[in-house]
């Protein structure tokens, strides 16, 4: 079974190719981001230590945390953020490692998992291969302030406080350019996994 690591920076696309990559080659899709809220939720594992750690006001009306709160603390206080971080990551490493195992058994030929921290958090030790999405500077800029409403400062802020794009390069074993066009998009991947399979 082939497992691919997707990463890249806001606004490079990475959602696209995860559609193309599921409906076109039916690859099992798993978005770290996804399953970090799943861990969170009341009967999860990160549910009681992230209460502990922020206080019962976090929590809302349904007994589910209220994430924005959460997200305020740890904007403000790295110190929460670090603890936080200490007690999401690893369940969410742990719960991947269960869903392709899953798959495994399933008997699929592809999982992709995508995370924005996948190379911080070593997830390319059990991937075949990590893909870098990547797109211009300005490109990025008008997606997020078309598909979620930004501000060009809030945009380069976002941008500048990840990391650079010679960091991803230097990591990575396929850097995916998604400048161009839909087809030009497909092309790529298309050429990529045919040469790797």
């Amino acid at each position: 079974m082939k497992i691919l690591g997707i990463t890249g920076g806001i606004g490079s696309g990475k959602s696209t190719v995860l559609s193309i990559l599921r409906e076109k080659y039916d690859a099992f899709v798993i978005e770290a981001d996804k399953v970090g809220h799943q861990v969170m939720e009341p009967g999860g594992p990160c549910y009681e230590p992230v209460i502990g750690l922020f206080g019962k006001e976090i929590i809302k009306d349904d007994l589910s945390i209220d994430r924005s709160k959460v997200s305020d603390v740890v904007f403000q206080v790295a110190e929460k953020r670090e603890l936080l971080n200490g007690i999401i990551h690893p369940a969410v490493k742990r719960r991947i490692l269960e869903m392709i195992r899953e798959q495994e058994a399933l008997g699929r030929k592809m999982v992709v998992v995508e995370a924005a921290l996948l190379l911080e958090d070593n997830y390319q030790e059990f991937c075949s291969e990590v893909w870098y999405v990547c797109t211009d500077l300005e490109t990025r800029i008008g997606r997020l302030m078309e598909s979620r409403g930004y501000s060009r400062s809030k945009c380069l802020n976002i941008i500048r406080s990840q990391k650079e794009d010679s960091w991803y390069r230097d990591r990575t074993d396929f850097v995916l350019e998604n400048n161009g066009s839909m087809e030009d998009l497909l092309r790529k991947i298309q050429e990529r996994l045919d040469g790797t399979e």
